[in-house]
Parts: structure tokens; C-alpha cells; sequence
């Protein structure tokens, strides 16, 4: 069943897309039946939180999924307003006339299951009236394309026209393509790898620990007391910020420069540890800590081939119309990464290249190139 946020609030209805449906307004599936998780578990409760652009046309042809990063929503496009905590994340691509025009396309974007902008995750009420909390099963990335796989039955789309995502939604986009061959027309896949490195565990891991170890933490426990593991959070999020961004950017921006008056040999802080404070002051106001081990913990057992005869197996599987690019300054998920799953598509190839000083979040800031590989896709 969908529900609706707002003036719609009261006027629930069981599938598909309406005439006054809300563009671009918060609103939630629930799924009637517990949710088969991959560990053999089930999910009860379970409800994901969603946004949409745009209209499905009469042949049902033209819906797009975009699917958001790790500590993303699924505001994708639109400004700060009711219930939503941060401007659209991919302003620049999205939207009437853009390169995911949405005079012409359906665009969905659900916030992933395990979040905490509005789908279930460990911060929500479990059926007892209680907080998940340390309760909430682990999940896996293809557990959150299964929740969405209910969204699409519910929206009454059949078959998507693309899936498009970046990082931790990169990672959904191959599992999406790859889970329901069928379904997935189209797929752009950006910034991300076919299965996670011991690199890029190794990056997580300090993150992880770092919330763990916060006395707030209380075991994963702390959502019905006065104050959560915001400390944590925030350390995990300036190393995090580090791997994202690309080191000639921060070296050019910042250089060895004092933050305004403060003295660093005295105690005050270099401007890029202002910087990195900020962005920590910035998550710890909008994101859930439990949210982001739960999320951080699925990713890191990120593989495609997980039983299915490893990844080669897997990418064959991949749509013949599937776009993969990196970025060059990545050195998280290095552009190395994007050209072996291209290598392994049904029709083989390179990856795409973006060329930016930004690093990872190159895929979200370099809307122009972005763009023109969602026009390649979506008008192939």
C-alpha cells in the first residue's frame, strides 16, 4: 500500500501512478508480507520512502530508477522543503529538459531499506513499539533491490528503461540488471566496483570502529536516549570525506593555510580540518550512525558473483545496453575497477571516462559529463 505525505496524506491508494500523484514529494510503499532477506531472515514491517518525476507513459516504457549513494536520499531533484533535509543531490541532471528530462521520463528514486530518510532501518519502531536498534538484521545489497523490486510491482512498472546509480547505487544498479535481467532495459553504472576490495574494506573499517567505539553507541542501542554516537559518526564521516574527494583538489584548495585566525602551532586547526569538521557537523544533523554501519557493513559484502559462479558469470548477465564510467581521480573505487566490468558486459568494452580533480564524488559534481552519458543511454 502507498501512502503520501502533505495535502495527500489522507488519500492512500494500492498501486500504480495517479493523476495527482505529487512530483517530487516524500512518499512510502509498505510491503504487506515480512521480507525474505538473503541470511534466511524476515524483515516484518518494512517500508520504503520514495520521490517521483514526471509522468509513466501508455506503453509503460519510460520509467527511470536512480538510485542514491551511501548516505544519499531520495531527493534527487528540488529544493530544501517538508521533510527533506538537504537540496536534490543530482540537480543538474535530473529535471524538465536536463539529460534525465523529466517532461519525458518517469524518474523513481527510493531511499534505500536500512536508511533513515523514511524507509525501515534501525532507527525505526520495530513491531514491538520498540526501536530496531542492534535488533535489525544484517542486510546485503541485493536485499535492498528486493524491497525495491515491491516499489516497482506496486508502481505497477514491469520493466524499467534504465537503471541509473553511483557508488553504493552503482553497486545497486548491478545488482538490479543482474537479480531481474528481465526488467532492466538500460543500466549506467558509475564509480563503483562488481564486488568490494580488501582496499576498500580496510577504508570502512576505522569508520566502523570509530562509531562503535563512541560511549553513545550503547551497542547500536542509543535510539531511545537523550544522545546517540554523533562523535563517532563524525569521525567516520571525515575519513570517509577524504576517500571521496581527490588529493591535488584538497592540496590546491586548502594548501597548508590556517583556518582564519586560529594557529596551528598553537593548537588551531589548518583550514582543510575546518573543512573536514564541517562536512562531519553537516552528517551528524541528517544521518543516522546506525544507518551508516548497517549500509557501510553491505556494501563492504558487495560481490556480484556471490553465488552465482563469480563475477564474470554475473556481469554476463548485464543488459547489451549498459554504460559503465569512472572517475579519473578516483582513488577509492579507481577507474581500473569500472573498465573490468566493462570488459565482462555481453558486448565488452572500456569504461567511460570522467575527468575531474574531484575524486569519487566526480560522478556527483561533474553534472555536464555525467549527462552526457545518461543522454548516450537513454536515447542508444
Amino acid at each position: 500500500m502507498t501512502e503520501r505525505s502533505g495535502a495527500f496524506a489522507s488519500r492512500p491508494h494500492h498501486g500504480g501512478w495517479r493523476e495527482d500523484d505529487p512530483v517530487g514529494e516524500r512518499r512510502w510503499v509498505h510491503i504487506e508480507e515480512p521480507l525474505e532477506l538473503e541470511s534466511g531472515e524476515r524483515l516484518p514491517g518494512v517500508r520504503l520512502a520514495y520521490q517521483t518525476w514526471g509522468r509513466p507513459n501508455t506503453s509503460g516504457t519510460n520509467a527511470v530508477l536512480v538510485l542514491h549513494a551511501l548516505t544519499g536520499d531520495a531527493h534527487v531533484t528540488g529544493s530544501v522543503g517538508p521533510g527533506q533535509l538537504s537540496p536534490g543531490w543530482w540537480e543538474g541532471v535530473v529535471g524538465p529538459g536536463l539529460a534525465l528530462d523529466t517532461d519525458r521520463y518517469y524518474v523513481v528514486a527510493p531511499n534505500v531499506l536500512g536508511g533513515c530518510q523514511g524507509s525501515t532501518g534501525p532507527s525505526s519502531t520495530a513491531p514491538d513499539g520498540r526501536p530496531w536498534g542492534s535488533r535489525f538484521p544484517r542486510i546485503t545489497l541485493r536485499d535492498t533491490v528486493r524491497a525495491e523490486e515491491h516499489l516497482a510491482a506496486e508502481l505497477g512498472i514491469d520493466t524499467w528503461a534504465a537503471v541509473i546509480g553511483g557508488s553504493m547505487g552503482g553497486m545497486r544498479a548491478l545488482e538490479w540488471a543482474i537479480t531481474y535481467p528481465d526488467r532492466v532495459r538500460g543500466a549506467l553504472v558509475l564509480a563503483c566496483p562488481a564486488a568490494t576490495t580488501a582496499w576498500q574494506i580496510a577504508w570502512a573499517s576505522p569508520q566502523l570502529r570509530a562509531i562503535q567505539a563512541d560511549p553513545n553507541w550503547v551497542g547500536g542501542d542509543y535510539h531511545d536516549t537523550d544522545q546517540g554516537p554523533v562523535d563517532g559518526l563524525g569521525v567516520a564521516r571525515r575519513i570517509a570525506h577524504v576517500t571521496y574527494r581527490g588529493a591535488e583538489e584538497i592540496d590546491t584548495r586548502f594548501g597548508r593555510d590556517a583556518q582564519g585566525d586560529e594557529k596551528p602551532a598553537e593548537g588551531g586547526r589548518y583550514a582543510v580540518e575546518s573543512y573536514l569538521d564541517h562536512q562531519a557537523g553537516k552528517l551528524v544533523g541528517r544521518f543516522d550512525a546506525a544507518s551508516y554501519v548497517l549500509l557501510t557493513q553491505a556494501m563492504n559484502g558487495h560481490d556480484v558473483g556471490r553465488g552465482r559462479g563469480g563475477v564474470p558469470a554475473a556481469l554476463a548477465r548485464m543488459p547489451e545496453r549498459t554504460i559503465v564510467a569512472g572517475v579519473t581521480s578516483d582513488h577509492l573505487y579507481p577507474l581500473a575497477q569500472q573498465d573490468e566490468i566493462a570488459r565482462m558486459l555481453p558486448i565488452p568494452g572500456r569504461a567511460r571516462v570522467i575527468d575531474s580533480p574531484y575524486g569519487h564524488d566526480g560522478f556527483l559534481i561533474e553534472a555536464d559529463q555525467v549527462s552526457g552519458l545518461v543522454k548516450e543511454l537513454l536515447e542508444g
